[in-house]
């Protein structure tokens, strides 16, 4: 008796129900229309920094999904190097952190290029250029081979994991892989938003590597996306939606790999958290004019290049609050330098005290 999805005779002539999902796929077509609109008349300078802090919330989350953790700075001055863009306080980026950005990047500004075996091999390559996941070796670049035991799919803690499902054998893998490459592929016989959704669904249950399945599996759905827009720009982030509705993702993963082929439900929670995507990109948006205007209206301002860098780093995500000791550490000046620095931005309107107390003085920009 056939417990999961590829299990069954059919597999993989997936269908669904084409009327339940045409009013938020018509939805989803106008939003990315509008999207590319607004950035468009944005200018050069203007949509690189909307592509750098969109790539960068890309990269965080979807290894957050996976329960790690990259240093965010690290993230945005490796994405930064390889668009060819200046950032002030630019930092160097460890060995994993290239390789997440490296996958990301070439699935995205080359997301028009075949998808081939050779090219996942080198995307799992970049995910894990020790041949370790954490302390344990794995088969790097190449298909798994399950020595130690059939492929599960889980989440939760260590000792408290939940099975979703389990994945082919590995043996089926090279005839599960080629048919799903030619699919890739091929000139789309439906719309590139659901046929990114399908591709979703399909590697996720193949679930073809050792480790890195998830990472890979967004980073398709975002060449996808990519192609679906036309675009190598990229504006929203899937990933971050589906780390804040992580538990709901998982849950119609098992749904589904546990169903029969009729995947309506799953193109349903795939649109309405495309969607979601979508609509939060006002936010992206809204930074990056805010950090824009602030600098036009600051063009004429004496700043030194360490006010200058502090406040980059302001706008573009400061972990914590800033106070004088902070400001020290990352301009590596003397405290008493620091507030100088800071002094002089306050009585330039830029900073103000935060009005909460506590043993140090935090600060905090004036909104513009």
């Amino acid at each position: 008796m056939s417990i999961y999805i590829h299990q069954k005779s059919s597999w993989p002539s997936f269908f669904w129900d084409d009327s339940l999902l045409s009013q938020r796929l018509g939805e989803v077509r106008h939003l990315q229309g509008k999207l590319l609109g607004k950035m468009e008349s944005l200018g050069f300078e203007l949509q690189n920094e909307a592509l750098l802090d969109t790539l960068t919330l890309d990269v965080l989350k979807s290894t957050e999904i996976e329960g790690e953790f990259l240093n965010p700075e690290q993230v945005r001055s490796s994405i930064a190097r390889k668009l060819g863009m200046e950032l002030a306080g630019a930092v160097p980026s460890d060995r994993n952190v290239d390789g997440m950005v490296d996958m990301m990047m070439d699935a995205t500004q080359n997301c028009f290029e075949p998808l081939t075996a050779d090219r996942l091999f080198g995307w799992h390559s970049a995910l894990f250029p020790s041949g370790r996941s954490g302390m344990y070796k794995i088969l790097v670049g190449n298909w798994r081979e399950d020595s130690s035991g059939p492929m599960q799919v889980v989440s939760g803690a260590l000792g408290r994991e939940i099975v979703h499902f389990q994945a082919p054998d590995s043996s089926k893998l090279p005839a599960e892989m080629e048919r799903f490459l030619n699919w890739f592929n091929a000139e789309p016989d439906t719309d590139e938003v659901i046929k990114s959704a399908v591709a979703h669904l399909w590697f996720v249950t193949v679930h073809p590597f050792d480790d890195g399945n998830g990472r890979i599996t967004r980073a398709l759905t975002d060449m996808l996306l990519a192609r679906s827009d036309r675009s190598t720009q990229r504006f929203y982030s899937m990933s971050a939606q589906i780390r804040l509705a992580r538990k709901s993702y998982y849950d119609i993963l098992e749904k589904t790999q546990r169903g029969d082929l009729d995947i309506t439900d799953w193109l349903i929670w795939f649109l309405d958290c495309l969607l979601k995507s979508l609509k939060s990109t006002e936010s992206v948006l809204a930074k990056v004019l805010q950090k824009a205007n602030f600098w036009q209206i600051h063009a004429s301002s004496s700043l030194s290049d360490r006010q200058k860098m502090m406040l980059n780093k302001l706008f573009d995500g400061f972990e914590g609050k800033l106070n004088t000791s902070k400001w020290a550490k990352i301009t590596k000046t003397s405290t008493d330098t620091a507030l100088r620095d800071i002094q002089d931005l306050v009585n330039k309107d830029i900073l103000k005290k935060e009005e909460a107390g506590g043993r140090s003085t935090n600060y905090e920009m004036l909104q513009f």
